[in-house]
Protein backbone atom coordinates (compact mmCIF):
# COMPACT_ATOMS: atom_id res chain seq x y z
CA UNK A 1 0.00 0.00 0.00
CA UNK A 2 3.00 2.43 0.59
CA UNK A 3 4.01 1.63 -2.73
CA UNK A 4 0.68 2.10 -4.48
CA UNK A 5 0.76 5.65 -2.52
CA UNK A 6 4.28 6.69 -3.75
CA UNK A 7 3.70 5.82 -7.33
CA UNK A 8 0.63 7.85 -6.82
CA UNK A 9 2.25 10.99 -5.92
CA UNK A 10 5.48 10.14 -8.36
CA UNK A 11 2.59 10.34 -11.01
CA UNK A 12 0.37 13.43 -10.12
CA UNK A 13 4.13 15.31 -10.00
CA UNK A 14 4.83 13.88 -13.79
CA UNK A 15 0.99 14.66 -14.25
CA UNK A 16 0.30 11.47 -15.60
CA UNK A 17 -3.41 11.98 -15.70
CA UNK A 18 -4.50 9.09 -18.13
CA UNK A 19 -2.42 6.57 -16.41
CA UNK A 20 -3.41 7.23 -13.10
CA UNK A 21 -6.92 7.34 -14.47
CA UNK A 22 -6.15 4.24 -15.44
CA UNK A 23 -4.93 2.81 -12.39
CA UNK A 24 -6.82 3.92 -9.47
CA UNK A 25 -10.07 3.14 -11.26
CA UNK A 26 -8.64 -0.54 -11.90
CA UNK A 27 -8.20 -0.75 -7.47
CA UNK A 28 -10.18 -1.93 -4.95
CA UNK A 29 -12.43 0.46 -3.76
CA UNK A 30 -11.00 0.08 -0.38
CA UNK A 31 -7.24 0.05 -1.46
CA UNK A 32 -8.65 3.67 -3.15
CA UNK A 33 -10.12 4.52 0.52
CA UNK A 34 -6.54 3.58 1.57
CA UNK A 35 -4.70 5.34 -0.29
CA UNK A 36 -6.94 8.88 -0.06
CA UNK A 37 -6.63 8.66 3.26
CA UNK A 38 -2.47 8.34 3.43
CA UNK A 39 -1.58 11.40 1.09
CA UNK A 40 -2.17 15.14 1.45
CA UNK A 41 -5.33 16.88 0.71
CA UNK A 42 -4.50 18.42 -2.76
CA UNK A 43 -3.70 15.13 -3.80
CA UNK A 44 -6.69 13.50 -2.63
CA UNK A 45 -8.85 15.53 -4.36
CA UNK A 46 -6.67 15.45 -7.53
CA UNK A 47 -7.31 11.39 -6.86
CA UNK A 48 -10.73 11.64 -6.20
CA UNK A 49 -11.96 13.97 -9.47
CA UNK A 50 -9.94 11.42 -11.62
CA UNK A 51 -12.47 8.21 -10.21
CA UNK A 52 -15.33 7.52 -12.35
CA UNK A 53 -18.28 8.72 -11.27
CA UNK A 54 -19.88 5.48 -10.38
CA UNK A 55 -16.61 4.83 -8.30
CA UNK A 56 -16.58 8.06 -7.27
CA UNK A 57 -20.13 7.66 -5.32
CA UNK A 58 -19.16 4.28 -3.62
CA UNK A 59 -15.47 5.31 -2.28
CA UNK A 60 -17.06 8.68 -1.27
CA UNK A 61 -19.24 6.46 0.88
CA UNK A 62 -16.03 4.63 2.62
CA UNK A 63 -14.26 8.15 3.73
CA UNK A 64 -14.33 9.16 6.76
CA UNK A 65 -16.15 12.27 7.96
CA UNK A 66 -12.83 14.33 7.59
CA UNK A 67 -11.79 13.08 4.26
CA UNK A 68 -15.27 13.95 2.99
CA UNK A 69 -15.75 17.26 4.52
CA UNK A 70 -12.76 17.80 2.54
CA UNK A 71 -13.33 17.05 -0.66
CA UNK A 72 -16.71 18.74 -0.46
CA UNK A 73 -15.04 21.78 0.61
CA UNK A 74 -12.90 21.61 -2.09
CA UNK A 75 -15.40 21.00 -4.83
CA UNK A 76 -17.16 24.24 -3.46
CA UNK A 77 -15.72 26.28 -6.16
CA UNK A 78 -17.50 24.06 -8.68
CA UNK A 79 -21.18 24.43 -6.98
CA UNK A 80 -22.55 22.08 -10.26
CA UNK A 81 -19.64 19.10 -8.92
CA UNK A 82 -20.80 19.17 -6.19
CA UNK A 83 -24.32 19.08 -6.50
CA UNK A 84 -23.78 15.88 -9.03
CA UNK A 85 -21.87 14.13 -6.40
CA UNK A 86 -24.17 14.48 -3.52
CA UNK A 87 -27.14 14.13 -5.88
CA UNK A 88 -25.26 10.44 -6.77
CA UNK A 89 -25.01 9.51 -3.15
CA UNK A 90 -27.18 7.03 -1.53
CA UNK A 91 -29.80 8.87 0.57
CA UNK A 92 -28.90 7.35 3.68
CA UNK A 93 -24.97 7.66 2.98
CA UNK A 94 -25.77 11.17 2.58
CA UNK A 95 -28.27 11.79 5.40
CA UNK A 96 -25.42 9.94 7.19
CA UNK A 97 -22.81 12.83 5.81
CA UNK A 98 -25.24 16.20 6.75
CA UNK A 99 -26.52 14.72 10.27
CA UNK A 100 -22.40 15.67 10.91
CA UNK A 101 -22.54 19.33 9.72
CA UNK A 102 -23.55 22.18 10.86
CA UNK A 103 -27.26 23.39 10.40
CA UNK A 104 -25.85 26.53 7.96
CA UNK A 105 -23.85 24.01 6.11
CA UNK A 106 -25.84 21.36 5.71
CA UNK A 107 -29.04 23.45 4.70
CA UNK A 108 -26.70 25.38 1.65
CA UNK A 109 -25.80 22.08 0.59
CA UNK A 110 -29.32 20.32 0.33
CA UNK A 111 -30.12 23.34 -1.62
CA UNK A 112 -28.04 22.35 -4.35
CA UNK A 113 -29.49 18.72 -4.73
CA UNK A 114 -32.38 18.08 -7.18
CA UNK A 115 -36.07 18.84 -5.96
CA UNK A 116 -36.42 14.83 -5.85
CA UNK A 117 -33.68 13.76 -3.93
CA UNK A 118 -33.82 17.25 -1.63
CA UNK A 119 -37.21 16.16 -0.47
CA UNK A 120 -35.67 12.73 0.17
CA UNK A 121 -33.29 14.06 2.24
CA UNK A 122 -35.10 16.56 4.02
CA UNK A 123 -37.80 13.71 5.22
CA UNK A 124 -34.72 11.36 6.88
CA UNK A 125 -33.08 14.43 7.62
CA UNK A 126 -36.55 15.41 10.04
CA UNK A 127 -36.13 11.82 12.07
CA UNK A 128 -34.93 11.91 15.61
CA UNK A 129 -31.19 11.44 15.77
CA UNK A 130 -30.18 8.54 16.01
CA UNK A 131 -33.33 6.85 14.99
CA UNK A 132 -33.75 4.74 11.95
CA UNK A 133 -34.83 6.67 9.86
CA UNK A 134 -32.09 8.35 9.97
CA UNK A 135 -30.25 5.37 8.77
CA UNK A 136 -33.07 3.59 6.22
CA UNK A 137 -32.48 4.56 2.41
CA UNK A 138 -35.86 4.69 0.34
CA UNK A 139 -34.90 3.09 -2.58
CA UNK A 140 -36.15 -0.78 -2.27
CA UNK A 141 -38.18 -2.76 -4.67
CA UNK A 142 -41.89 -3.39 -3.73
CA UNK A 143 -44.20 -6.01 -5.27
CA UNK A 144 -47.81 -6.71 -4.79
CA UNK A 145 -49.01 -10.15 -3.95
CA UNK A 146 -50.96 -11.02 -7.42
CA UNK A 147 -47.70 -10.34 -9.30
CA UNK A 148 -46.71 -13.78 -10.48
CA UNK A 149 -43.19 -14.66 -10.43
CA UNK A 150 -42.46 -13.90 -14.28
CA UNK A 151 -44.29 -10.25 -13.79
CA UNK A 152 -41.66 -9.80 -10.47
CA UNK A 153 -38.81 -10.54 -12.02
CA UNK A 154 -39.90 -7.79 -15.05
CA UNK A 155 -40.67 -5.60 -12.37
CA UNK A 156 -37.30 -6.03 -10.98
CA UNK A 157 -35.82 -5.08 -14.49
CA UNK A 158 -37.57 -2.08 -14.63
CA UNK A 159 -37.12 -0.62 -11.33
CA UNK A 160 -34.71 -2.21 -9.35
CA UNK A 161 -31.30 -0.27 -10.84
CA UNK A 162 -31.22 1.78 -7.56
CA UNK A 163 -32.34 -0.08 -5.06
CA UNK A 164 -30.36 -0.65 -2.36
CA UNK A 165 -30.37 -4.24 -2.36
CA UNK A 166 -32.56 -6.97 -4.36
CA UNK A 167 -31.62 -10.05 -1.72
CA UNK A 168 -34.60 -9.28 -0.60
CA UNK A 169 -38.00 -8.48 -2.54
CA UNK A 170 -40.48 -7.01 -0.19
CA UNK A 171 -44.65 -7.76 -0.54
CA UNK A 172 -47.12 -4.38 0.13
CA UNK A 173 -50.69 -4.84 -0.58
CA UNK A 174 -52.50 -1.79 -2.39
CA UNK A 175 -52.20 0.66 0.34
CA UNK A 176 -48.34 0.41 1.03
CA UNK A 177 -48.63 -1.60 4.24
CA UNK A 178 -45.96 -4.11 4.33
CA UNK A 179 -47.53 -7.80 4.17
CA UNK A 180 -44.18 -10.04 3.82
CA UNK A 181 -40.78 -10.10 2.71
CA UNK A 182 -39.23 -13.28 0.67
CA UNK A 183 -35.44 -13.68 -0.46
CA UNK A 184 -34.72 -13.73 -4.16
CA UNK A 185 -33.76 -17.45 -4.09
CA UNK A 186 -37.11 -18.40 -3.43
CA UNK A 187 -38.37 -16.13 -6.00
CA UNK A 188 -35.79 -17.88 -8.53
CA UNK A 189 -36.58 -21.51 -7.64
CA UNK A 190 -40.27 -21.08 -8.50
CA UNK A 191 -42.07 -21.45 -11.67
CA UNK A 192 -42.75 -18.58 -13.83
CA UNK A 193 -46.74 -18.53 -13.93
CA UNK A 194 -46.26 -19.25 -10.13
CA UNK A 195 -47.84 -16.18 -7.76
CA UNK A 196 -45.85 -14.37 -4.78
CA UNK A 197 -48.89 -14.50 -2.56
CA UNK A 198 -48.12 -18.22 -3.04
CA UNK A 199 -44.47 -18.12 -1.36
CA UNK A 200 -45.68 -15.90 1.19
CA UNK A 201 -45.58 -17.34 4.96
CA UNK A 202 -46.20 -14.00 6.27
CA UNK A 203 -43.38 -14.34 8.74
CA UNK A 204 -41.33 -11.01 8.53
CA UNK A 205 -39.66 -8.56 11.10
CA UNK A 206 -39.91 -4.77 10.49
CA UNK A 207 -38.46 -2.00 12.21
CA UNK A 208 -40.06 1.35 12.90
CA UNK A 209 -38.81 4.53 11.59
CA UNK A 210 -39.00 5.79 15.43
CA UNK A 211 -37.12 2.90 16.44
CA UNK A 212 -33.99 3.09 18.30
CA UNK A 213 -30.93 2.46 15.69
CA UNK A 214 -29.07 0.19 18.84
CA UNK A 215 -32.43 -2.09 18.22
CA UNK A 216 -31.67 -2.47 14.18
CA UNK A 217 -28.71 -3.88 15.26
CA UNK A 218 -30.28 -6.25 18.00
CA UNK A 219 -32.71 -7.29 15.38
CA UNK A 220 -30.38 -8.07 12.49
CA UNK A 221 -28.51 -10.22 14.58
CA UNK A 222 -31.70 -11.64 15.76
CA UNK A 223 -32.81 -12.41 12.33
CA UNK A 224 -30.40 -13.09 9.59
CA UNK A 225 -31.26 -10.81 7.57
CA UNK A 226 -29.23 -8.54 4.76
CA UNK A 227 -31.78 -5.91 4.60
CA UNK A 228 -34.99 -4.94 7.25
CA UNK A 229 -38.03 -3.04 5.99
CA UNK A 230 -38.53 0.00 7.64
CA UNK A 231 -42.57 0.86 8.61
CA UNK A 232 -44.00 4.13 9.64
CA UNK A 233 -46.92 4.01 12.37
CA UNK A 234 -49.19 2.85 9.50
CA UNK A 235 -47.68 0.30 9.11
CA UNK A 236 -46.78 1.74 5.37
CA UNK A 237 -43.41 -0.01 4.26
CA UNK A 238 -41.17 3.65 4.04
CA UNK A 239 -37.65 2.50 3.51
CA UNK A 240 -35.48 -0.12 4.06
CA UNK A 241 -32.10 -0.81 6.16
CA UNK A 242 -28.87 -3.04 5.19
CA UNK A 243 -26.55 -4.67 6.53
CA UNK A 244 -23.44 -2.46 6.13
CA UNK A 245 -25.30 0.59 7.31
CA UNK A 246 -26.13 -1.13 10.30
CA UNK A 247 -22.60 -2.44 11.14
CA UNK A 248 -21.16 1.09 10.55
CA UNK A 249 -24.12 2.15 13.37
CA UNK A 250 -22.51 -0.98 15.19
CA UNK A 251 -18.80 0.19 14.98
CA UNK A 252 -19.47 4.07 15.94
CA UNK A 253 -21.33 2.74 19.43
CA UNK A 254 -18.68 0.57 20.28
CA UNK A 255 -16.59 2.86 19.83
CA UNK A 256 -18.36 5.55 21.80
CA UNK A 257 -19.13 2.80 24.82
CA UNK A 258 -15.45 2.42 24.63
CA UNK A 259 -14.60 5.92 25.38
CA UNK A 260 -17.64 6.17 27.70
CA UNK A 261 -16.13 3.32 29.87
CA UNK A 262 -11.99 5.26 29.44
CA UNK A 263 -14.35 8.18 30.82
CA UNK A 264 -13.96 10.23 28.23
CA UNK A 265 -16.95 12.53 26.63
CA UNK A 266 -17.29 11.76 23.33
CA UNK A 267 -16.25 9.39 20.36
CA UNK A 268 -12.99 9.96 18.92
CA UNK A 269 -12.90 8.69 15.26
CA UNK A 270 -9.42 9.56 14.35
CA UNK A 271 -6.90 10.73 17.02
CA UNK A 272 -4.43 11.76 14.41
CA UNK A 273 -6.59 14.83 12.75
CA UNK A 274 -8.34 15.18 16.08
CA UNK A 275 -7.84 18.93 17.24
CA UNK A 276 -6.20 18.94 20.96
CA UNK A 277 -8.58 21.47 22.25
CA UNK A 278 -11.45 18.58 21.44
CA UNK A 279 -8.97 15.63 22.87
CA UNK A 280 -8.65 17.99 25.67
CA UNK A 281 -12.63 18.58 26.51
CA UNK A 282 -13.47 15.11 25.36
CA UNK A 283 -11.20 13.62 28.58
CA UNK A 284 -11.09 16.59 31.46
CA UNK A 285 -15.04 16.30 32.53
CA UNK A 286 -14.78 12.86 34.14
CA UNK A 287 -11.35 13.75 35.28
CA UNK A 288 -12.17 16.26 37.20
CA UNK A 289 -15.12 14.71 38.79
CA UNK A 290 -13.05 11.90 39.62
CA UNK A 291 -10.65 14.06 41.34
CA UNK A 292 -13.14 14.89 44.15
CA UNK A 293 -14.26 11.20 44.48
CA UNK A 294 -10.69 10.22 45.45
CA UNK A 295 -10.62 13.06 47.80
CA UNK A 296 -13.25 10.49 49.84
CA UNK A 297 -10.05 8.34 49.89
CA UNK A 298 -8.01 10.60 51.34
CA UNK A 299 -10.93 12.01 54.21
CA UNK A 300 -11.20 8.12 54.31
CA UNK A 301 -7.52 7.69 55.26
CA UNK A 302 -7.30 10.72 57.65
CA UNK A 303 -9.78 9.07 60.09
CA UNK A 304 -6.96 6.75 60.77
CA UNK A 305 -3.77 8.19 61.54
CA UNK A 306 -3.38 6.96 64.75
CA UNK A 307 -3.02 3.83 63.41
CA UNK A 308 -0.74 4.43 60.37
CA UNK A 309 1.16 6.30 62.77
CA UNK A 310 1.73 3.02 65.26
CA UNK A 311 1.94 0.88 62.42
CA UNK A 312 3.45 2.27 59.36
CA UNK A 313 3.74 -0.98 57.00
CA UNK A 314 0.80 -0.59 56.94
CA UNK A 315 0.84 2.13 53.86
CA UNK A 316 3.26 -0.15 52.27
CA UNK A 317 -0.02 -2.38 51.45
CA UNK A 318 -2.63 0.02 50.83
CA UNK A 319 -1.93 1.26 46.99
CA UNK A 320 -1.88 -3.08 46.17
CA UNK A 321 -5.39 -4.07 47.94
CA UNK A 322 -6.71 -0.59 46.21
CA UNK A 323 -5.32 -1.73 42.84
CA UNK A 324 -6.57 -4.99 43.21
CA UNK A 325 -10.06 -4.14 44.20
CA UNK A 326 -10.26 -1.52 41.28
CA UNK A 327 -9.21 -4.30 38.93
CA UNK A 328 -11.31 -6.77 40.03
CA UNK A 329 -14.49 -3.99 39.26
CA UNK A 330 -13.47 -3.11 35.72
CA UNK A 331 -13.51 -6.77 35.59
CA UNK A 332 -16.55 -7.44 36.32
CA UNK A 333 -17.76 -3.65 34.92
CA UNK A 334 -16.39 -5.07 31.58
CA UNK A 335 -18.32 -8.50 31.53
CA UNK A 336 -21.86 -7.14 32.56
CA UNK A 337 -21.80 -3.83 29.98
CA UNK A 338 -21.23 -6.18 27.25
CA UNK A 339 -23.93 -8.54 28.17
CA UNK A 340 -26.02 -5.49 28.58
CA UNK A 341 -25.39 -4.29 25.20
CA UNK A 342 -25.17 -7.71 23.53
CA UNK A 343 -28.91 -8.77 25.22
CA UNK A 344 -26.57 -11.82 27.00
CA UNK A 345 -28.31 -10.52 30.53
CA UNK A 346 -31.61 -8.81 31.32
CA UNK A 347 -32.06 -5.77 33.90
CA UNK A 348 -34.05 -8.22 35.95
CA UNK A 349 -31.10 -10.90 36.19
CA UNK A 350 -29.25 -8.73 38.70
CA UNK A 351 -30.08 -10.82 41.14
CA UNK A 352 -28.84 -13.81 39.86
CA UNK A 353 -25.62 -12.82 38.84
CA UNK A 354 -24.83 -11.19 42.50
CA UNK A 355 -24.68 -14.55 44.18
CA UNK A 356 -22.54 -16.03 41.39
CA UNK A 357 -20.27 -12.88 41.62
CA UNK A 358 -19.87 -13.08 45.32
CA UNK A 359 -18.97 -16.92 44.90
CA UNK A 360 -16.47 -15.75 42.30
CA UNK A 361 -14.84 -13.25 44.26
CA UNK A 362 -14.36 -14.50 47.06
CA UNK A 363 -12.60 -17.44 45.12
CA UNK A 364 -10.55 -15.10 43.76
CA UNK A 365 -9.77 -13.20 46.91
CA UNK A 366 -8.73 -15.60 48.72
CA UNK A 367 -6.24 -17.15 45.54
CA UNK A 368 -4.81 -12.91 45.55
CA UNK A 369 -5.11 -13.34 49.90
CA UNK A 370 -2.75 -15.98 49.46
CA UNK A 371 -0.17 -14.11 47.78
CA UNK A 372 -0.60 -10.78 49.72
CA UNK A 373 -0.16 -12.98 52.62
CA UNK A 374 3.69 -14.45 51.27
CA UNK A 375 4.63 -11.04 50.84
CA UNK A 376 3.69 -10.06 54.42
CA UNK A 377 5.47 -12.43 56.04
CA UNK A 378 8.74 -11.16 54.30
CA UNK A 379 7.50 -7.59 55.09
CA UNK A 380 5.67 -7.19 58.04
CA UNK A 381 4.68 -10.24 59.81
CA UNK A 382 2.49 -8.88 62.38
CA UNK A 383 -0.19 -7.65 59.57
CA UNK A 384 -0.64 -10.87 57.48
CA UNK A 385 -4.28 -11.34 58.62
CA UNK A 386 -4.99 -7.42 58.36
CA UNK A 387 -3.62 -7.70 54.85
CA UNK A 388 -5.13 -11.15 54.28
CA UNK A 389 -8.46 -10.32 55.34
CA UNK A 390 -8.62 -7.17 53.78
CA UNK A 391 -7.28 -8.36 50.28
CA UNK A 392 -10.57 -10.54 50.01
CA UNK A 393 -13.30 -8.07 51.52
CA UNK A 394 -11.54 -5.37 49.16
CA UNK A 395 -12.02 -7.78 46.02
CA UNK A 396 -15.01 -8.62 46.88
CA UNK A 397 -16.69 -5.19 47.37
CA UNK A 398 -14.63 -4.25 44.14
CA UNK A 399 -16.34 -6.83 42.25
CA UNK A 400 -20.04 -5.80 43.64
CA UNK A 401 -19.23 -2.45 43.01
CA UNK A 402 -18.37 -3.26 38.97
CA UNK A 403 -21.31 -5.81 38.88
CA UNK A 404 -24.18 -3.55 40.26
CA UNK A 405 -23.23 -0.44 38.60
CA UNK A 406 -24.09 -0.95 35.36
CA UNK A 407 -27.28 -2.36 36.30
CA UNK A 408 -28.07 0.63 38.22
CA UNK A 409 -27.35 2.88 35.24
CA UNK A 410 -30.15 0.84 33.24
CA UNK A 411 -32.24 1.19 35.49
CA UNK A 412 -31.79 4.77 35.61
CA UNK A 413 -32.21 4.74 31.78
CA UNK A 414 -28.59 6.12 31.42
CA UNK A 415 -25.97 4.56 29.34
CA UNK A 416 -23.81 1.31 31.45
CA UNK A 417 -20.86 2.33 29.86
CA UNK A 418 -21.18 5.44 32.00
CA UNK A 419 -20.04 3.20 34.80
CA UNK A 420 -16.63 3.25 33.53
CA UNK A 421 -13.23 1.81 35.07
CA UNK A 422 -12.15 5.09 36.42
CA UNK A 423 -15.79 5.62 38.41
CA UNK A 424 -15.48 1.63 39.68
CA UNK A 425 -11.96 1.90 40.93
CA UNK A 426 -12.74 5.39 42.42
CA UNK A 427 -15.69 3.97 44.17
CA UNK A 428 -13.45 0.53 45.01
CA UNK A 429 -10.14 2.86 46.28
CA UNK A 430 -12.56 4.37 48.73
CA UNK A 431 -14.15 1.46 49.91
CA UNK A 432 -10.85 -0.85 49.93
CA UNK A 433 -9.15 2.54 52.22
CA UNK A 434 -11.95 2.26 54.90
CA UNK A 435 -11.48 -1.47 54.64
CA UNK A 436 -8.46 -1.68 55.42
CA UNK A 437 -7.58 0.55 58.17
CA UNK A 438 -10.69 -0.31 59.69
CA UNK A 439 -9.92 -4.01 60.12
CA UNK A 440 -6.30 -2.79 61.05
CA UNK A 441 -7.83 -0.79 63.85
CA UNK A 442 -9.73 -3.46 64.76
CA UNK A 443 -7.28 -6.15 65.09
CA UNK A 444 -3.92 -4.11 65.85
CA UNK A 445 -5.24 -1.90 68.34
Amino acid sequence: MIESKINFLDMIRNKEWKLINRSINDLEANEVVQILQDIPKREQIILFRLLTKERAKRIFKLLSYSDQLNIIEFLGENPLKVASLLNDIEPDDRTSFFKQLPTDVSQSLIRLLSPEEREITTQLLSYPKDSVGRLMTPEFVAVKPNFSVAETFEYIRKNGQNSDTLNVIFIVNEAGKMVDDIRIRKILLAAPNQLIEELMDHRFVALNAMDDQEEAVKLFKESDRAALPVLNDEEILIGIVTFDDIMDVEELESTEDFHKFGSIKGAITDPIKAKVFNLYKNRVGWLFVLVFMNVFSGAAMSGFEDVIQSFVPLVFFLPLLIDSGGNAGSQSATLMIRYLAVGGVKLSDWHKLVGKEFIVSFLLGITMAVGVAAIASFRAPEIIIVVALSMILTVMIGSLIGLLLPFIFTRLKLDPATASAPLVTSLSDICGVIIYFSIAAWFLT
